[in-house]
């Protein structure tokens, strides 16, 4: 079966599928929800970022970004993946088809969310962020709208490497909520080199860490890339 049906059959589990979609308005919503109560209440602060401060409901809004690239692989699996392969006998082709349909949404939500969010987050800012250029504002939402896409897709190849969306869960909601912000600080530059704190620098205006914003973003994706192959390399070799 050529590359494109089977893209389109992934594309329409995901859209049938309710608790999909509504993963990704879980991720509007929050996103643009912590985005507003950060700005409104760090406008007097004279020392904030004002680019991060309108950017930082993703930080929550992310671990609705996680769960929907953990759920869009993990409901194969209850009933083994004998059906979809049935169809597509060729795994490589099917989870690749699989991939490209959770990036394409998260990537589409992801830059509508940081664009309503910078939104929001400037309205509340007020003054405080009229320092911000057009491209660190362009930089900030293209770059969330990316980071937001890989963080989908790392969840997607973690849920196919561990066949279960519970555990890959149970891994990666800790990392960001409690590593990152717990840990990170007092691991020293070593955290720096987490998925989702290189990954976040893009939303800075200014940024003293070990890597930039676009860096950071490939540390990112190379972090993301090795759980896709070893999702890839799971579906192809164990039993379906």
């Amino acid at each position: 079966m050529a590359f494109a049906p089977v893209l389109h059959a992934e594309w329409l589990k995901i859209r049938t599928l309710r608790a999909l979609p509504g993963t990704l308005l879980a991720l509007f919503a929050a996103t643009t929800t912590f985005s507003a109560l950060a700005a409104s209440s760090d406008s007097s602060e004279p020392d904030s970022d004002p680019l991060f401060t309108a950017l930082s409901g993703v930080l929550p809004g992310q671990i609705a970004a996680i769960a929907f690239g953990a759920m869009a692989v993990s409901s194969e699996f209850p009933g083994g993946l004998r059906l979809s392969l049935s169809a597509v006998p060729r795994r490589g082709r099917w989870f690749a088809a699989k991939a490209v349909a959770v990036a394409l949404p998260a990537l589409a939500v992801g830059l509508v969310t940081a664009l309503a969010a910078l939104l929001v987050g400037r309205a509340g800012l007020g003054s405080a962020a009229d320092g911000l250029t057009p491209g660190e504002q362009a930089r900030g939402v293209v770059g969330c709208g990316v980071y937001l896409m890989l963080m989908a897709l790392f969840a997607a190849g973690l849920t196919a490497l561990l066949r279960s969306g519970l555990a890959a869960l149970s891994l990666l909601i800790p990392l960001v909520v409690v590593v990152s912000f717990v840990i990170g600080d007092a691991a020293g530059t070593a955290a720096d080199f987490l998925p989702d704190r290189a990954g976040q620098v893009v939303m800075r205006e200014t940024y003293d860490a070990a890597l930039g914003p676009w860096t950071g973003l490939a540390v990112t994706a190379l972090w993301t890339t090795g759980a896709l192959l070893a999702g890839a390399w799971s579906v192809r070799r164990r039993d379906a």
